[in-house]
């Protein structure tokens, strides 16, 4: 899957970000429910999905030692340390992370 998803959804590269998640959601979308699989007796991965019947529970949010400092990650995925912007992942919003130093 990972070289079909490289063949297909990075090369050339999009401009920028927000082109390049929607090749790779257009990607996802097709190889999940438009091309069936060897693997899955010519099945389509989204026929024979089933969502996992745990619910899902956030973990506690973590405590490090004094001299640590928390950042919570900003809803556009980067946390900002001093006059640094780090970009994580949106995926990471609300997610609490370490920053050694504590400055």
């Amino acid at each position: 899957m990972h070289l079909t998803l490289k063949k297909e959804a990075t090369w050339p590269p999009s401009y920028n970000f927000l082109q390049q998640q929607g090749r790779f959601d257009d990607f996802v979308e097709g190889y999940n429910n438009d091309r069936p699989h060897q693997a899955l007796g010519g099945k389509y991965p989204g026929e024979v999905y089933t969502p996992s019947a745990r619910e899902y529970h956030h973990p506690d949010v973590p405590e490090y030692p004094f001299h640590d400092r928390t950042i919570q990650v900003a809803q556009c995925g980067r946390i900002c340390v001093g006059r640094r912007k780090i970009n994580l992942s949106t995926i990471f919003w609300g997610s609490v992370c370490r920053y050694p130093g504590g400055r």
